[in-house]
């Protein structure tokens, strides 16, 4: 027989939400003044930066009662500790590492959103049935190392074979970690270890949807699958005035109407998109035509399935279009990335918490990578996108609304005090082991 789950003890006082925002978006701005670059918004992994960062976020840390430290990878954590000693954790983070000449918001917000909420339940007196832990993941955009997710997967234990890659003085991970005061020898240490009952990432979109729809938030179903390819066409180069047209073997036009076949392709196919993003043409003089030219794609799609298909037909049309204007074409598959779908569970229990505000956020897919797929290897993950306006990111312009800051924190307030802890152990999520967790976590009650 499984036991009654356990919630949160009931809160004395709903808090101001309007003050909290102020205060989250006051100390966003102080903190974005810790950069590398005067004037601009700039934090890479393991550097002078992002040590103050680490620093700025621990006093905040400590000033609302809870414990901060920095792990063997760089990763920096707050708790709230639960009822009990060996209660399970409930994780939201995001990353603290920036793009150069970078935004405000992007990685900061959930952060700063999740150390705010965890400070408020600590002043209310709740009783958590859950360890809440706040997680500033140390890199993810893979700036430094040209390798993403570095700090994610430390906390799986999956950095290790990552540690020799260099940057572009030559340094590696490793000595980079030394040189930041960290023992690499012990990077084993930032593995998540016991139960967790999930990790929430909350996130601007960096994206458009959200704006167009007219609504503040929105909730992540998957993070897109992708394929990246390099695409090379052979023709033959010849002098721009003496040959005619209709004998011409001009590589960059036969790339030129295949790009159009691309373009047509995932306009045609729902949730499908296609990007060129270099393209090169040899010899590269105005007079001459061009005999090679080579170009990128970038295929993404939430079904991979589907995305494998329609890869397919890009093949086909890829040989199609190279026949028709003699030339040769060839197309490498450089990386494949499987979409990752995210916890139902957890989905469900941020929409009822918004219901219960009069919201309704819309489903989307994530376009973008997020550490959010990265701990959805071992444990439930979910997503909630804050509206991004112009979707504009990784820019020095981007922004957010405060009124849609507020009603992120108003929807994981909500969804923090529904979490349910069950007695069965089954319902407990170990990183060590991967589990099928869209039943064995919720949030709130069941309708």
């Amino acid at each position: 027989m499984t036991a009654d789950p356990v919630i949160v003890s009931p809160v004395s006082a709903t808090p101001d939400f309007a003050a909290l925002t102020a205060d989250l978006m006051n100390r966003i701005d102080s903190l974005c003044l810790l950069t590398e670059v005067p004037g601009t918004i700039q934090r890479t992994f393991l550097s002078r930066t992002a040590a103050e960062m680490h620093a700025a976020l621990s006093a905040w840390a400590t000033g609302l009662g809870l414990d901060a430290w920095v792990d063997p990878a760089g990763n920096w954590h707050a708790v709230l500790p639960g009822s009990a000693p060996d209660a399970p954790t409930f994780i939201i983070g995001s990353h603290l590492d920036t793009v150069p000449d970078g935004g405000k918001y992007d990685g900061l917000l959930g952060v700063a959103l999740g150390l705010t909420l965890a400070g408020q339940l600590n002043r209310s007196s709740a009783v958590l049935p859950y360890r809440l832990e706040v997680l500033g993941f140390s890199e993810e955009e893979g700036v430094r190392f040209g390798v993403p997710f570095i700090g994610s997967l430390s906390a799986l234990g999956q950095a290790g074979p990552l540690l020799n890659v260099q940057d572009s003085q030559g340094r590696s991970v490793r000595q980079a970690m030394r040189d930041f005061g960290l023992d690499d020898a012990h990077i084993e240490d930032a593995t998540l270890s016991g139960p967790h009952l999930g990790f929430l990432e909350v996130h601007i979109e960096q994206g458009p949807v959200l704006e167009a729809a007219g609504q503040p938030l929105g909730l992540v179903s998957a993070l897109v699958g992708h394929h990246r390819l390099k695409l090379s066409f052979t023709g033959r180069a010849n002098h721009a005035g003496t040959t005619p047209m209709t004998l011409r073997q001009d590589a960059l036009m036969a790339a030129a109407e295949w790009m159009l076949e691309a373009e047509r392709l995932a306009r045609d196919t729902p949730g499908l998109v296609a990007t060129v993003g270099q393209i090169q043409a040899f010899p590269g003089a105005s007079n001459v035509i061009p005999g090679r030219a080579e170009l990128t794609l970038d295929l993404r799609h939430a079904d991979d399935t589907l995305r494998a298909a329609k890869l397919a037909e890009l093949e086909a049309l890829l040989q199609q279009v190279s026949a028709r204007r003699g030339v040769q074409a060839q197309a490498e598959v450089l990386t494949v990335i499987p979409a990752v779908p995210l916890d139902a569970g957890l989905q469900s229990g941020l929409q009822r918490a918004a219901g219960q505000l009069g919201l309704a956020p819309p489903t989307l897919v994530s376009g973008a990578g997020h550490d959010a797929m990265i701990l959805a290897r071992v444990m439930p993950a979910a997503m909630l996108f804050v509206r991004t306006p112009g979707g504009l990111s990784h820019h020095p312009d981007e922004a957010v609304a405060g009124e849609d800051v507020q009603a992120a924190l108003e929807v994981v307030w909500k969804f923090l005090l529904g979490l349910e802890v069950r007695a069965d152990p089954g319902a407990q999520v170990h990183p060590e082991a991967h589990a099928d967790s869209g039943t064995q976590v919720d949030s709130g009650t069941q309708p």
